[in-house]
C-alpha cells in the first residue's frame, strides 16, 4: 500500500536524483526502466532527510533492541552514519556504528574495520541501499562474521527491487532470509514506486516497460 510516507520518500529520492527511470542496465546484468543510485545524495539536507527516514524504519522495527550499525562501504558509510545521527536526534536512541575498508590498513591501527569494533554476542543491523541479486549481502556477511560471534538479525534498505534471486520463484530478499538468518526492511519497494507512477500520469510505454520487466524478473 502506498502511504504518505512512502510517497513522499520516492518523491525525494526523485528531487535528489537518485531514483532515475530510463534505460539502465543492473549490476546482476538485468535491462532495467528504473535505478536507484544513493550515490547521488550529496547535502547535508539530504542526508538529514535520509537519515531520518531510515531511523523512522529502524525505531518502528526494532527500537533501540541492537548493539550497532554496520554500513558497508562504500555507498553504506553514509547511509549508517545518517541513521545513527537521526536515530538519536529523533528517538534518543544512541547506538554506535561501523564500516569496512575495501582493503586493509597496513599501518597504524591497522585492520579492515571501522568506527565500532563487534564483540561476540552483538546483534548488528546492516544499513545498505537496495537488494537486486543478493551479491552485496553475500560480500558483507563473512566480512560480520569475522570480526566476532555476531548476530545479524535485520537490514534496512531504501528500495526492495522484489527481483528473483538464484532460486526461481524467490526474490533475492528470500534466499538472503533463508541463508542467513536476515530480516530485510525496505523503505519503499519496486510495487510502490509502479502504483506511485501510475497514480501520477507517467508515461504509458514507461509503465508498460516496468510491468513488463516485473512480470519477468519480480516475484509479487
Amino acid at each position: 500500500m502506498l502511504t504518505q510516507q512512502k510517497k513522499e520518500f520516492i518523491e525525494f529520492m526523485m528531487s535528489a536524483d537518485v531514483l532515475r527511470f530510463g534505460n539502465f542496465v543492473t549490476k546482476s546484468g538485468r535491462n532495467t526502466q528504473y535505478f536507484v543510485n544513493t550515490g547521488n545524495y550529496k547535502t547535508g539536507a539530504q542526508l538529514a532527510r535520509l537519515g531520518g527516514y531510515y531511523a523512522q524504519l529502524v525505531k518502528d522495527t526494532v527500537g533501540g533492541e541492537f548493539e550497532a550499525m554496520f554500513g558497508p562501504a562504500y555507498k553504506g558509510i553514509p547511509l549508517a552514519s545518517a541513521c545513527a545521527v537521526a536515530l538519536y536526534r529523533e528517538f534518543a536512541i544512541d547506538k554506535p556504528y561501523f564500516f569496512n575498508r575495501k582493503e586493509a590498513k597496513d599501518h597504524g591501527e591497522g585492520g579492515s574495520i571501522v568506527g565500532y569494533k563487534p564483540q561476540d554476542g552483538d546483534r548488528i543491523v546492516i544499513i545498505e541501499d537496495v537488494i537486486t541479486a543478493g551479491t552485496a549481502v553475500r560480500e558483507t556477511m563473512p566480512i560480520l562474521k569475522a570480526c566476532a560471534g555476531v548476530k545479524v538479525p535485520h537490514m534496512f534498505i531504501s528500495v526492495d527491487r522484489c527481483e528473483v534471486g538464484q532460486t526461481p520463484g524467490k526474490t533475492a530478499i528470500m534466499e538472503v532470509e533463508e541463508e542467513f538468518g536476515v530480516k530485510v526492511h525496505p523503505i519503499v519497494t519496486v510495487v510502490d514506486i509502479h502504483e506511485y507512477l501510475q497514480q501520477n500520469g507517467a508515461d504509458p510505454e514507461l509503465l508498460k516497460a516496468m510491468e513488463g520487466y516485473m512480470e519477468q524478473y519480480c516475484v509479487l
